[in-house]
């Protein structure tokens, strides 16, 4: 092992022996000297005559970590099994990151951290989003990671995975930033998702391996998720949403936000439009974004979108009225002969609705539903 692995193993025990939420005290122990020093003084004892007040206290706990664990096998079995470490102030450490209140001492973290010089951006949302919410995710996702921008979110269902699995679909970039341990995939519904992040690009957290995820976690990881980009996007948030911790802690670091706008009767879409009226950026397309971001890009169009063929006809007068908001049969029966002056029967809908859904135009949902796909 190299002095400055060795190093790095010794400043991880350290990490895990303080535990998490304890910066403050790590800052402290440093003045003593380097992690191995530290080490030393814990095994025979010491601590407790070098540290005071509330720190005092948490003297035995670190001494007990230091008795107990042999610090070179546990980092290695560690990086065995593809996780690194990485300490503020360490060349590793994510530039952006550096610069916010209240960083992460440390990260863990599987695949690779972004690159400081690229334009990062932050793509969050409603679990239970909208079909409307989905491809804008979608969109946004893979248009921007098409140009280069690097995607971060939290892996969580709805809004988040997707525009994730979006720029990994176009060969771009997207960290996961987990409020768990690293080894751990949560939610266990977005393990092809994790494993991905993993293969192509990374996954991240300031709490150690091992550490399940708890409620209390998820709101500290939120500032990870903003402070490692250039600016945040929401694309579907509630007007009260976990979606606003994540825009709040992006205002105190001084990053961009960015809202997607929706209806106004739409719950979804609320507080997007509330963080519009308060000046955030309107998200008009990904296009628009993205001339803000990297002005000089050309732009990106994915293999997907240039497959797209919009039918002509009646299928396509049809793929007109479609909204991603659901509408009926019936509703969508009104609409044409109110927009082409011509009446479609119910049978004749049904089968033009359903070759839509075959071209992947169209989506039936819940009976006779559709919405527009894509």
């Amino acid at each position: 092992m190299t002095g400055q692995e060795l190093d790095k193993a010794y400043m991880h025990w350290l990490y895990r022996a303080v535990g998490m939420g304890n910066r403050r005290l790590i800052q402290n122990l440093l003045l003593l000297g380097p992690p191995a020093e530290i080490y030393e003084m814990a095994k025979q004892g010491m601590l407790s005559e070098k540290l005071s007040g509330k720190h005092k206290a948490k003297a035995g706990r670190i001494e007990e970590s230091a008795v107990n664990c042999n610090v070179i096998a546990e980092y290695e079995e560690m990086t065995a099994r593809g996780i690194s470490f990485v300490a503020a102030g360490e060349d590793g450490y994510p530039g952006k990151l550096k610069s916010i209140p209240d960083a992460p001492g440390a990260l863990y973290y599987v695949g690779k951290l972004p690159r400081n010089e690229e334009k990062t951006i932050a793509i969050i949302g409603a679990r239970n989003c909208s079909e409307y919410g989905r491809a804008m995710a979608r969109q946004f996702g893979e248009i921007l990671a098409g140009a280069g921008v690097q995607i971060v979110s939290g892996m969580a269902r709805g809004i988040d995975g997707i525009g994730q699995q979006a720029a990994l679909d176009v060969g771009g970039y997207s960290l996961g930033v987990l409020g768990c341990g690293v080894d751990i995939c949560y939610p266990r519904e977005n393990r092809q998702l994790y494993e991905r992040l993993i293969a192509e690009g990374g996954i991240c957290s300031e709490y150690p391996p091992g550490i399940e995820p708890r409620a209390v976690l998820f709101p500290p990881r939120n500032r990870i998720i903003s402070g490692l980009c250039d600016g945040v996007l929401v694309i579907e948030a509630k007007e009260r949403s976990g979606t606003l911790i994540t825009v709040d802690m992006a205002l105190e670091q001084g990053r961009e936000v960015y809202a997607l706008p929706g209806r106004t009767t739409d719950p979804l879409s609320r507080g997007c439009n509330m963080l519009i009226r308060q000046g955030a950026g309107i998200a008009v397309s990904p296009q628009e974004l993205l001339r803000e971001l990297k002005p000089d890009c050309v732009g990106f169009v994915s293999d997907r979108q240039q497959a797209v063929v919009v039918p002509e006809g009646m299928r396509g007068r049809l793929l007109q009225l479609l909204d991603y908001q659901p509408a009926s049969m019936e509703v969508l029966q009104r609409k044409y002969a109110d927009m082409h002056g011509d009446h479609i029967l119910i049978s004749e809908l049904c089968y033009e609705l359903l070759q839509l859904c075959a071209d992947g135009l169209a989506e039936q949902i819940s009976g006779s539903y559709y919405v527009r796909k894509g």
